[in-house]
């Protein structure tokens, strides 16, 4: 089975190097974001998926916007039966999502429906929740809201912090991943509609998020800087 990866951030580079030594399957492209600048001399850094794939010999892509017509032709190019996205921190559009002919699938960072968006984790941490996980899903044109193929559950222990919790995620998810991509590849992979009463969101998080309101209770405080750490 031929596979473009989709992903930018650290979340997605355990993925990356699960599926790339999967028997069988082949990572025919990874489409990543630009080098951005970095650092205090703002010299462009390459995203860390783009690292892992320059070490496993992987074609890479780094279109501007991913809608971009020559961006789409580079991509069908590529001729994937599967597109995979982790973290790739752009929405796909129609046309990208019809490419391949398995569908497209993404590794999401919290136990859909709950936490739709861009920042599950510390979500999770900000509002108290006991437990987290990871969804695979396939995707559909919206954010977050396609057919649920697996999904693993994750403690979330009492001193966690965003980073702390974003590891054992970003593994779980590659864990889970794998059996995804194993039951795509078999034509067994289940489908499950997402429970829209039970839906939350996890808007884009900003620095003023992190900013301490000194009335709220010590509880809510707590969370709030093992969240935003």
């Amino acid at each position: 089975m031929r596979i473009a990866f989709m992903g930018t951030a650290e979340l997605a580079c355990p993925s990356l190097e699960a599926v790339a030594k999967l028997s069988g399957q082949q990572v025919v492209a990874v489409v990543t974001q630009p080098d951005r600048p970095k650092g205090r001399d703002l010299k462009p850094a390459p995203p860390p998926v783009k690292v892992v794939a320059e070490r496993l010999g992987l074609l890479i892509q780094q279109p501007l916007k991913i809608r971009e017509p020559a961006a789409i032709d580079s991509l069908r190019a590529a001729q994937p039966d599967l597109i995979i996205v982790v973290a790739y921190g752009q929405i796909l559009p129609k046309s990208v999502l019809e490419i391949p002919r398995l569908g497209c699938v993404n590794v999401h960072a919290s136990l859909l429906p709950r936490w739709r968006g861009a920042a599950p984790i510390q979500y999770a941490i900000l509002h108290g929740d006991h437990e987290t996980g990871v969804t695979t899903m396939y995707m559909d044109e919206h954010m977050d809201t396609g057919d649920i193929i697996l999904q693993r559950a994750q403690l979330i222990h009492a001193d966690d912090t965003s980073a702390t919790l974003h590891d054992r995620l970003a593994k779980l998810g590659a864990d889970l991943l794998v059996e995804t991509v194993r039951l795509v590849a078999e034509g067994k992979a289940p489908r499950a509609k997402q429970d829209e009463t039970r839906v939350t969101h996890a808007k884009k998080i900003t620095k003023e998020d992190g900013r301490i309101d000194w009335t709220r209770s010590a509880v809510e405080i707590e969370r709030q800087v093992r969240a935003f750490n």
